[in-house]
């Protein structure tokens, strides 16, 4: 049985949201105001950023969750309803005030790439991109100490910290496997996600829903008949029963994960390659 959700309750942002929203003004941003323009207008709001927090955060603990400044604005422009209540309480991880540092770490995802075009796949290029992700987590890590590098709010140091963990491992995958040709069974597997990255990872997004739509009858008990998502039903009779409680979660993800390799690799063999 599938069963929709009324658009009363129905949350607004998200994960793929907060992609098209700081995608969208990443491009305002580097086309009119150039590169330059953009890495001063990315320092500024960065520094704005933690001033608003500060200033208009709960003065007892202005960077934690309940005492975050977005909370306010999320809840007078999209409505509690409309907000994720997974911490217990309103709250919304992709929230408007949040978007904005989210648009910084899209424009640093630009100046990598248009880096590594320019200078070309080279040891110099790669050791210039490690020394600048060193930079990047070095001053994340010291602005933690007065702005904690924080996912949920998406703190100014969490931008500069996982910015430079991801040119890290970029310049180090470059290294062994563009210019050292390391390539095995394991950059094979990978590379069917690399080929379309958006279009499994919207899947699997759209996948959960489609469990959560489903609604199946559970045993009748005390002369109720309760109901399970498919999502639920999938692991209580199949994968706990059969692995455990850890080693079954375990599994579970293995399997949508095996599922949607599957799915990528019958892509990839057809050639089929989806672009944004």
């Amino acid at each position: 049985m599938l069963v929709g959700k009324p658009f009363e309750t129905l949350r607004i942002l998200g994960v793929l949201q907060r992609i098209a929203l700081a995608y969208f003004f990443a491009s305002i941003i580097i086309y009119f105001l150039k590169p330059r323009g953009a890495f001063v207008a990315s320092a500024v709001i960065l520094l704005l950023y933690w001033w608003m927090a500060w200033s208009f955060g709960d003065p007892a603990d202005p960077y934690s969750i309940n005492g975050y400044f977005g909370n306010t604005i999320d809840k007078m422009i999209l409505g509690e309803n409309h907000m994720y209540k997974g911490e217990g309480f309103p709250f919304e991880p992709e929230g408007i005030m949040s978007t904005l540092t989210s648009i910084v770490q899209v424009i640093f995802g630009y100046f990598v790439g248009d880096y590594i075009l320019t200078k070309g796949k080279n040891p110099d290029m790669i050791s210039n991109l490690f020394v600048a992700a060193s930079l990047l987590i070095f001053t994340g890590i010291f602005w933690d100490m007065s702005f904690p590098i924080n996912k949920k709010i998406w703190t100014s140091s969490y931008v500069l910290y996982t910015t430079g963990l991801a040119m890290m491992i970029l310049a180090v995958m470059m290294h062994f496997i563009e210019l050292k040709n390391h390539k095995s069974f394991v950059t094979s597997f990978f590379d069917v996600f690399g080929k379309n990255p958006l279009f499994i990872f919207v899947l699997s997004g759209v996948w959960v829903k489609l469990y959560g739509l489903m609604h199946i009858p559970e045993e009748i008990t005390n002369g109720t008949q309760p109901f399970i998502n498919g999502y639920g039903w999938l692991y209580k009779h199949i994968f706990q029963p059969s692995f455990g409680d850890y080693l079954g979660s375990f599994c579970f993800a293995l399997a949508h994960i095996a599922l949607f390799w599957a799915i990528g690799k019958v892509m990839d063999i057809k050639r089929i390659y989806i672009r944004v």
